[in-house]
């Protein structure tokens, strides 16, 4: 059978064997267009007055509306300027509305990335800010501690504002078992050294620190503990489809709709893994997550439930814009081939260095099928930078691509090798069995 994988901002289409287990998110069409499902989700919210009573009854004259950044892919621009006419038509002039992009570590956007995500008309009307972790002048202290004793620093044009709508994907996560909710705040608006202990060594240790799971994660603990103390007055849960469409809207109370929109991801993109397999084929999802390396791990980690012990991972990204942060391509740098030597640092050093968490990530890979068996095919880097990425990675022009992943899928399968395939990469993750 045929499948069609996202790499960029295109497909490419592989032959698998028939009997290949093929992981896939199964939501429906869209009940509504994105304007309607979002409305009436504003309008119909758990745990929560409507949006516009909420603002009405807070007497709010300033509100902060935050956003995700270029990295998730969320349609901005076919909703948002419904959810900034709600809170106009409660009577909060649009000059006082702040659209804030919650960056967490990743850059600040760039002013084409924003007419992509909004429209130029949103961009045109409001003021829109990318929060800076790094930059102490736009940091607050809030009072109260997280769950781990730590302070709270936090954006203040969000802590200022009168009222805090956040708005987030909800998608399965590596890390901290699902996005969106919380994770507007924790880690898209806190200071540096917040993130850095969030993902800390000792966190991302813990096993229960991974896809589908929130009870006993650690990460979902602390973020929440913060989200908490924060008081975002109403949340806003989106759920795409393969195509990137709203599939589905939450909206409400901070923890009460985030818990709903969870259970139909849980549903609809977390399938249960009936037997594992020799090889797994998976995608890093396409544009825009694929655009670093550093994201595409996320699709490596994400498939490991699905392979056997000593199996191989065929993964593929696009990596347009390269390895990712400084700091990142130079710890890879420094311990190329030397995995196991970072670990045994990171887990015996506090200081914490920037985006080592997703290095700590990619070593669960690294641990199940070993360096040899990661094959990361890509067109966006080069051999020299492969090389000194911890797997085993193929520079592979782009128009070549597609043949090139089907003669290593082709060679596995000719030895008689199993095969499951995730063409969706992490926004579909086969979840175990509890036994």
């Amino acid at each position: 059978m045929l499948v069609k994988m996202p790499y960029g901002n295109r497909q490419i289409e592989l032959r698998v064997p028939d009997d290949a287990t093929v992981y896939r998110t199964s939501y429906g069409e869209p009940a509504n267009d994105a304007r309607k499902l979002v409305r009436n989700a504003m309008r119909n919210p758990v745990n929560s007055l409507p949006l516009s009573e909420t603002l009405r009854k807070s007497g709010a004259r300033s509100v902060v509306v935050v956003v995700s950044d270029i990295t998730r892919p969320i349609p901005y621009a076919d909703f948002l300027d419904t959810v900034l006419e709600e809170i106009e038509d409660a009577g909060v002039p649009g000059d006082n509305i702040i659209v804030l992009i919650a960056t967490g570590m990743h850059r600040p956007s760039t002013a084409a990335e924003r007419e992509h995500m909004f429209g130029q008309e949103i961009c045109k009307r409001y003021r829109i800010i990318d929060h800076r972790a790094d930059k102490s002048d736009e940091l607050v202290t809030i009072k109260g501690a997280s769950r781990a004793g730590r302070p709270i620093e936090l954006n203040r044009h969000f802590t200022e504002a009168d009222f805090r709508i956040i708005t987030g994907l909800v998608e399965p996560h590596f890390m901290a078992g699902f996005s969106g909710g919380r994770k507007a705040i924790c880690p898209g608006l806190c200071s540096l050294e917040t993130v850095k202990a969030l993902h800390s060594f000792t966190f991302l240790n813990d096993p229960a620190a991974e896809n589908g799971h929130l009870d006993g994660n650690p990460l979902h603990y602390e973020s929440l503990s913060i989200a908490r103390k924060a008081d975002a007055g109403f949340c806003i849960n989106l759920v795409v489809d393969r195509k990137h469409r709203i599939a589905e809207a939450v909206a409400g109370d901070l923890e009460a709709s985030h818990k709903e929109a969870c259970s139909i991801v849980n549903k609809y993109a977390c399938s249960p893994v009936e037997l594992e397999k020799e090889v797994v084929l998976t995608s890093s999802g396409g544009y825009p997550l694929d655009a670093t390396f550093y994201q595409c791990v996320k699709g490596m980690v994400s498939c490991l439930p699905a392979v056997k012990r000593g199996g191989v991972v065929v993964s593929i990204g696009n990596c347009s814009e390269g390895i990712g942060s400084s700091e990142y391509q130079n710890l890879m740098y420094e311990y190329s081939g030397r995995w196991r030597e970072f670990l045994e640092h990171i887990q015996n050093n506090d200081l914490i260095i920037k985006d080592q968490w997703q290095f700590q990530m990619q070593t669960r890979v690294l641990q199940h099928v070993g360096a040899d068996n990661l094959i990361f095919v890509t067109g966006g880097l080069g051999a020299s930078d492969l090389t000194r990425l911890n797997v085993n990675g193929l520079h592979i022009p782009e128009d070549r691509i597609q043949q090139k992943v089907q003669d290593i899928l082709d060679g596995l399968i000719n030895e008689g090798r199993s095969v499951a395939v995730i063409p969706e990469g992490p926004y579909c993750t086969p979840i175990k069995k509890n036994p």
